[in-house]
């Protein structure tokens, strides 16, 4: 199984990469991640943000692969506790369907695509910022991973 992130949003600072590879190479081939970024739509002073958010749905959508399931990172998305994302992984691996998680933009994700996801999974009630998704959703699969095999990461 292989877990993409695909985010809205390029050139992060050096310490996300940083933060996400030493989660990043932890995993296992057959629990791997990957990063993707998509460029953001425009947004300036008399920008649309309707039309940004809509440019930044496609280029998600273009990203996506038909076979796979498609998780939404939403702050109105369900909740879930570690255990509850180990589940979901095991369930995900039971499957043998790789893994699309979607992080928008600045605006949040284009609504058609959010309606459209699989799943839709809050990381927080806060808003928090996009190159620290990256780096805590990579540590979230780890420790769940590590649940799953029995490591002692989640004392």
């Amino acid at each position: 199984m292989k877990v993409r992130l695909l985010a809205v949003g390029t050139r992060m600072p050096d310490w996300v990469a940083e933060g996400v590879e030493t989660y990043r190479r932890r995993l296992p081939r057959d629990f791997a991640l990957e990063i993707e970024e998509i460029a953001p739509g425009a947004r300036g002073k008399n920008a649309d943000v309707t039309k940004a958010m809509a440019l930044e749905g496609r280029r998600l959508r273009e990203r996506l692969r038909g076979d796979e399931l498609t998780v939404a990172l939403e702050v109105g998305g369900q909740a879930w506790s570690t255990q509850r994302l180990a589940r979901e992984a095991e369930n995900w691996r039971f499957e043998g369907r790789d893994v699309a998680l979607l992080v928008g933009g600045p605006d949040g994700l284009e609504p058609s695509l959010a309606a459209a996801a699989d799943r839709r999974w809050s990381l927080s009630p806060l808003t928090l910022p996009h190159p620290l998704v990256r780096i805590i959703v990579a540590e979230q699969l780890y420790r769940a991973w590590t649940l799953l095999v029995g490591h002692p990461y989640h004392r």
